[in-house]
């Protein structure tokens, strides 16, 4: 029977005067069948239980038990009894009450089977602790029909509603991480990274996280499958594009052929409005010639009423001629030929008269022209005499103008020199900027290095790296000097010697910043922890100073035993960074060895009697017994450097800095002896253009006199040449007149003779435009009949728009057929059929290409999923197995081992392969090697399991955890480190139940006031349960220990 009993002390040798339970209701020592099994009673939610936590166990014809009933604690549970007495029954009561599967536990895949042999039902009863009221789920199973009846609080229900209840408790019996059963601890080991994620996810996560998990691997399965469905339709769409552009050729030649046949029909069909279009222009401009010709004539009688008499007499000739002219119809075109040259002779005579007239023009305007300018240059003549009257003398202007030569040659030499001194100080300047420049790149480079520690700073903990940007932001609300984290600056003088200080000092206080007060670091504190919920670490440096101090033992005396240096001095750091570190962490007394102390290590720890030594791979505590006075010493193996391995020459960099100052003070200074110079050489200039200016107006008043001189004799020259050009214009004006008298007696004979060819031309015409009338009329029928039309119909649009496009002369419409006929049968072997495929095809490459663009939408929407998913989901992952790392690297550091949990994948984007991997490390000889079934030893794999249990416990969302016979196969020194751990994390405020099952326990292990131990016994001898008496059996045990003394 399981026999609950709450410790009061710490148990010493003597186990048998452990205080016993005083309620004897607690205690059911009967394994036989009752005849009245006692009812399930309600426990009231009370004490430091969690919600969710079990707070009573009753089981009834349950594998071992006929009726029994367990009160477990709200922390350490230790389930304690030999093999066989039914410890774990009170596990498989726990998964079965809870709606878990039989599988769950390994034993059997029937729930019938876990009924008591020989009876046909069988109960289980699981009280879990609310808030609001507990909650008791009872489960009843019937061997025969191999099924469960469920009830709430003693309401019937169905299993869906129990498992519904118990998952909003958080409580999963089928997760190893929460619920690992004896038969299941071997294939705790065996989870894969995969498996062993989504345990701790369910597990420790919060709600989400698993649902997140699961949303990514949806996401990127279909992720993929639209990838796949893309490439393919990429793909295919590429291969139906080759084969259309293979027949692209055939289809083109084809519809080039049938623009070809369209066009000669057109061609054809235009052929016929052309002709009847140039004879009807043909007839229009006849019938234009002959109205153009009748006006011409009517015009010419109007014209020519002086020369009417000539005119008849003509007219009566031209009856006469009129016979022979038909005879000799073969001469109409030489007369009209004539009859133009007639006219161009008397448009040229008119040409004539015009130019004659525009001579004479000429020649009164170039006269006037002429008396004009006689009259300007006398004028001008007169104005430079005045001048000259006026004019000084210029012979002593001399003497002046060599003054101001002899001021200009000096300024000019002091302008030269101004110059070469402002070219010198360009020169120095460019020399000064490459200086700075290259003082500026060092700087950077220093600068690079202290962002690699930064950007380290920010991968690893990003809230301290959030509050030193904020720090650097806000240094004015702090009163006295504020130290940013000691990592960022710590400066190591040789990157080697990182790993003695990161070993020696925690991660925790690497990450600090260090105040110089108090008040300043709640100010901090206040404004980053509270205000902007960062999670920072912070300390105060001593108010006196201990960077300074000097060791206690000088090194001379210790470089015997291959030590070279004390942890001070293998690094720089501000003041209250050294002072803190020496006050805290005594770096100033902890001497760094070689490989040369490691192995006469024993003779240092007794001479030197040193509290912590650091060797080249390796760190020594060395501890004195304070009951035996004996030295103990604990050696563990250096982790390899992380942060501190970048090192900044902070003195180069303030070297480099004061260096920089002072180029920019040259710098200043030349620019200002620059901007001198130049305002000198502008004065300069200035003054050389004002002597130029009066030396030019010395020059240009000597040379005056004579310039005016030579002006007067050009003048009066110009003038006498003038002056004998004369004209006379009334014989220009008789002789102009004469001419254009005799061309208009030339004009009017020329006129006669035109008009009788025009007469003639008349005639022919009108004949013409007869022929010419007939001639369209026929045409316009042709044409009609080529386009189907009748005889009042239009021309079609679609013709008329055809018809601009294409050539207006026959000429050009002939040719035009030839040629479009002759390429067309230049196109033979064409299918028909190439052409309906080819389109058919380009249809589909439309449609595929919409599909595969619609694909692609979807496809950058799927990954915009899984990129805001990805982003809520593995930033909280990576954050909690950093904790579990945390916790779980400590528990193997307090054992002398180590151990590192992380998140493991190969491929970033596949989801479906992130998993946990844990690897340990139990010699220091040997490296880090990944949790397997096969790797490590039974007990190592035991160790490793209950330590990753634990390193959950208190980031568990689960109410409780159940842990069967774990320590089975551990070393007893391992085993003894574990059950400490366990009884300190399980033992805990706010952390939830603990159920540990185990056999047997080693002596003198440590116990805490909180954990309860529930023994089991079971025989044929035990009473039945209610005849299980606590308070006579204490009675009983009184006695016989007062008799034993007497006898």
């Amino acid at each position: 029977m399981a026999t609950p009993s709450r410790k009061t002390s710490t148990p010493g040798p003597l186990a048998s005067k452990r205080p016993l339970p005083r309620d004897p209701s607690s205690e059911v020592p009967s394994k036989r069948k009752s005849s009245a099994p006692p009812a399930p009673r309600l426990l009231q939610s009370s004490g430091p239980f969690v919600e969710g936590s079990i707070v009573r166990i009753a089981m009834e014809n349950f594998l071992t038990y006929d009726v029994c009933e367990v009160a477990p604690g709200p922390h350490l549970n230790m389930i304690i009894g030999a093999n066989g007495t039914g410890k774990s029954s009170i596990v498989c009561a726990i998964c079965l009450g809870l709606a878990g599967k039989p599988a769950f536990m390994g034993r059997a895949d029937k729930v019938g089977f876990f009924v008591k042999r020989g009876c046909s039902k069988g109960m289980v009863e699981i009280e879990l602790f609310r808030t609001s009221g507990n909650l008791v789920i009872t489960r009843e199973i019937d061997v025969a029909k191999n099924q469960s009846f469920w009830f709430i609080n003693k309401k019937s229900t169905t299993q869906k509603v129990v498992e519904e209840q118990v998952a909003a408790l958080n409580i999963q019996v089928g997760n190893l991480c929460q619920f690992l059963p004896q038969d299941k601890v071997g294939e705790f080991a065996k989870l894969s990274k995969i498996e062993l994620l989504e345990a701790t996810e369910k597990s420790i996560g919060p709600p989400e996280m698993h649902r997140y998990h699961c949303e990514l691997k949806n996401f990127r399965e279909k992720e993929k499958q639209l990838e796949t469905s893309c490439k393919e339709k990429t793909e295919y769409l590429e291969k139906m594009i080759q084969r259309n552009e293979r027949y692209k050729q055939d289809v083109e030649r084809f519809y080039e052929r049938k623009r070809h046949l369209d066009l000669i029909e057109m061609l054809e069909a235009k052929r016929p409005w052309v002709e009847y279009e140039n004879v009807r222009q043909e007839y229009e401009e006849v019938k234009l010639a002959r109205d153009r010709v009748k006006e011409e004539v009517r015009k010419l009688k109007e014209g020519q009423i002086p020369m009417t008499l000539r005119i008849e007499e003509i007219e009566k000739q031209r009856h006469n001629l009129e016979a022979r002219i038909k005879e000799k119809a073969m001469d109409i075109k030489e007369t009209s030929q004539k009859c133009k040259q007639r006219q161009d002779v008397i448009e040229r005579k008119d040409k004539h008269i015009e130019e004659l007239q525009q001579a004479l023009t000429v020649k009164r305007n170039e006269e006037h022209d002429r008396q004009r300018r006689i009259s300007n240059t006398r004028k001008m003549i007169e104005d430079l005499q005045n001048e000259l009257k006026t004019t000084e003398n210029c012979e002593n202007l001399q003497p002046q103008i060599d003054a101001i030569t002899n001021d200009l040659r000096r300024v000019q030499d002091e302008k030269a020199l101004c110059e070469g001194e402002i070219i010198d100080k360009r020169r120095e300047k460019e020399t000064l900027e490459k200086e700075k420049k290259n003082v500026e790149e060092h700087i950077v480079r220093f600068d690079n290095l202290m962002n690699q520690k930064e950007d380290k700073l920010r991968q690893r903990y990003r809230d301290t790296y959030d509050a030193v940007l904020w720090l650097r932001n806000n240094r004015n609300k702090f009163k006295q000097r504020v130290c940013e984290p000691i990592m960022l600056t710590i400066n190591m003088k040789d990157n080697k010697n990182a790993k003695y200080v990161e070993n020696h000092i925690p991660l925790n206080d690497l990450r600090a910043f260090v105040f110089e007060s108090q008040e300043d670091m709640e100010v901090f504190l206040r404004e980053v922890r509270d205000n902007k919920k960062l999670r920072v670490n912070a300390v105060v440096a001593p108010r006196v100073s201990h960077a300074d101090r000097a060791p206690s033992r000088s090194l001379n005396e210790l470089k015997p035993y291959g030590f070279f240096s004390y942890l001070r001095e293998l690094f720089d750091a501000p003041d209250p960074v050294m002072s803190y570190l020496c006050c805290q962490y005594h770096i100033h007394e902890v001497p760094v060895g070689t490989e040369r102390t490691r192995e006469r290590i024993e003779r240092v720890i007794q001479e030197t009697r040193l509290k912590q030594i650091y060797t080249a791979e390796e760190k020594y505590v060395v501890k004195t017994s304070f009951y035996s006075n004996k030295v103990i010493s604990i050696n563990t193996s250096l982790k390899v450097a992380q942060f501190l391995t970048v090192t900044v020459d902070l003195e180069q960099r303030r070297h480099l800095e004061e260096q920089l100052k002072e180029i920019n003070k040259k710098l200043q200074a030349v620019e200002s002896d620059l901007i001198a110079l130049h305002e000198t050489n502008k004065r300069l200039e200035h003054k050389d253009n004002e002597l130029r200016q009066k030396k030019k107006e010395l020059l240009e008043r000597k040379t005056k006199k004579r310039q005016l001189e030579q002006k007067i004799s050009s003048k009066l020259g110009s003038l006498k040449l003038m002056e004998q050009d004369t004209c006379n214009l009334e014989e220009e004006e008789r002789k102009a007149s004469a001419k254009i008298k005799e061309i208009h007696v030339q004009k009017a004979k020329l006129v006669t003779e035109l008009t009788d060819l025009i007469k003639q031309h008349f005639i022919e015409l009108d004949e013409n435009r007869q022929r010419l009338l007939q001639k369209c009329k026929e045409l316009m029928k042709r044409a009609r009949q080529v386009c189907n039309l009748g005889a009042e119909q239009t021309v079609p649009q679609e013709y008329q728009t055809a018809f601009q496009d294409l050539p207006n002369t026959l000429d050009e419409i002939d040719a035009l057929l030839t040629e479009e006929r002759s390429r067309a049968s230049c196109f033979t072997g064409l299918n028909p059929t190439v052409v309906e495929e080819y389109t058919k095809r380009e249809e589909e490459i439309e449609q595929l290409t919409e599909e595969l663009k619609i694909k692609k939408v979807e496809l950058d929407q799927y990954r915009e999923s899984i990129s805001q998913v990805k982003e809520r989901w593995l930033n909280p992952l990576k954050e909690l197995v950093e904790k579990i790392n945390e916790k779980f690297s400590n528990f193997f550091s307090s054992m002398q081992c180590a151990g590192e949990v992380d998140l493991h994948t190969e491929n970033e984007e596949d989801y479906d392969k992130y998993g946990i991997r844990i690897r340990v490390k139990f010699r220091s000889s040997t490296q880090l090697h990944e949790l397997t079934p096969h790797h490590q030893s039974g007990g190592e794999r035991s160790v490793s399991t209950m330590l990753y249990l634990m390193a959950l416990q208190e980031l568990n969302r689960c109410p409780f955890r159940v842990v069967d016979e774990i320590n089975q196969g551990m070393d007893p020194i391992n085993e003894r480190r574990v059950f400490e751990m366990v009884v300190n994390t399980a033992c805990k405020e706010n952390t939830s139940q603990y159920f540990f099952i185990t056999p047997k326990l080693l002596q003198n292990l440590p116990y805490s006031e909180k954990m309860t131990v529930l023994f089991v016994y079971n025989g044929p001898h035990m009473l039945e349960p209610n005849r299980w008496n606590l308070k006579a059996f204490q009675r009983r045990r009184r006695r016989i220990t007062f008799t034993q003394p007497s006898q």
